[in-house]
């Protein structure tokens, strides 16, 4: 099974970041040990406990100190099992990782995850990120003579505004670092983030999703050309020096509707049948922890929430939906069920079945919430 933990807190506010995080770190301790108690009270979540991924998210987890690191994993060893071959990840931004900090990282987690977004010093700043660009490049070569050899970067590209050349040259470099792991995501605004206020006030153009769909066509071309495969809409994966696909195991677990447990505030778990929402609210977190109260909602799913969220994301994937599968959830046969969308889906060239698989096709691709909309169930 798979375990998430949300560590919410930042250095600084990046301008597009919505995610639950706090800048002051007065509670971080405080917030640590809640995390332990939360993993001891939901330690029977799951259907086994056996776990085959750890993921930290954020927020910034590589704010965690070794000592605090240590006594999250003294806790989930305590409760739970994990195998000797679990990817244990954990996000970081690069004016975290140095030397001696990515040692001490090398003794619990096995795959880092990068946030780099550009390499334009410029950019950087305009998106109010901690770290330079000289620390992007930096960090992941201190990475690597460190022992990390699963490591993913994240970029985002679409932005308005930028000569169009910073793009590609963000690609050159990250295919020079030879990662073996690439999340790339359109920049998007949301209206609760500075770039959300700046734009409300007529500071800054909406996004241009032409600019978007031109940078997303040159990702993939690029990355498929370098040997990665693009096996979901965001992420590009190439093979280690084993011949095994780096693919993000956590999070293909999402995509892949297996069950997962959720630590800390503002985290989500599934088991199957329903998702359960904690607060995205530290203090409120914390207060209700101590009294070995969970606080959170659970929200019981039906048949057609399963269908369709099975549509949203299986259809990002590679891997497409299993039709059988789609038929057993709904209790019908999909295909029939839902024919006539499928024959708009098959007509607009965006959708393929090959197999007893749906997949998104190359062009689908620009328009995968489109596809799985008109394919939900009711």
């Amino acid at each position: 099974m798979h375990l998430y933990l949300h560590i919410p807190f930042c250095k600084q506010a990046c301008h597009y970041c919505d995610f639950h995080f706090s800048t002051s770190l007065g509670q971080k301790a405080a917030l640590v040990d809640a995390l332990c108690t939360e993993i001891r009270l939901q330690k029977d979540y799951l259907p086994t406990s056996t776990l085959e991924t750890v993921y930290f998210g954020g927020g910034t987890p590589s704010i965690l100190t070794e000592c605090e690191l240590g006594q999250i994993f003294e806790t989930i060893h305590t409760h739970f099992t994990v195998a000797p071959t679990a990817e244990v990840t954990l996000e970081a931004n690069p004016d975290d990782l140095n030397a001696e900090k990515l040692r001490m990282l090398c003794q619990y987690v096995n795959r880092l995850s990068i946030g780099i977004q550009t390499f334009d010093e410029a950019t950087l700043r305009w998106m109010n990120r901690a770290h330079t660009a000289t620390e992007a490049e930096t960090c992941v070569w201190l990475a690597r003579e460190a022992g990390f050899e699963n490591m993913s970067v994240d970029l985002i590209y679409g932005i308005p505004n930028r000569d169009p050349a910073l793009w590609q040259l963000d690609l050159q470099k990250v295919l020079a670092l030879n990662v073996s792991h690439l999340s790339a995501y359109a920049l998007t605004i949301e209206p609760d983030t500075a770039f959300g206020r700046w734009q409300q006030k007529g500071k800054l153009p909406p996004a241009d999703e032409s600019l978007a769909a031109d940078q997303f066509e040159e990702l993939t071309h690029e990355l498929t050309s370098a040997g990665y495969e693009h096996y979901e809409i965001s992420n590009f994966a190439r093979k280690d020096h084993t011949n095994l696909v780096q693919y993000a195991r956590h999070n293909t677990a999402y995509w892949q509707r297996k069950s997962y447990l959720g630590i800390g505030p503002s985290a989500h778990s599934y088991n199957g049948h329903s998702r359960q929402y904690n607060i995205a609210n530290n203090a409120r977190y914390i207060a209700d922890i101590q009294k070995n109260t969970i606080p959170s909602e659970i929200e019981e799913l039906t048949i057609v929430d399963q269908v369709n969220d099975y549509l949203l994301t299986g259809l990002r994937t590679q891997w497409g939906c299993s039709l059988p599968e789609l038929s057993e959830l709904l209790g019908t046969d999909f295909t029939q069920h839902q024919a006539s969308d499928l024959k708009a889906m098959y007509a607009s060239g965006w959708l393929t079945q090959e197999g007893d698989r749906l997949r998104l096709t190359n062009a689908g691709k620009l328009f995968a919430d489109r596809v799985a909309a008109t394919l939900f169930v009711e």
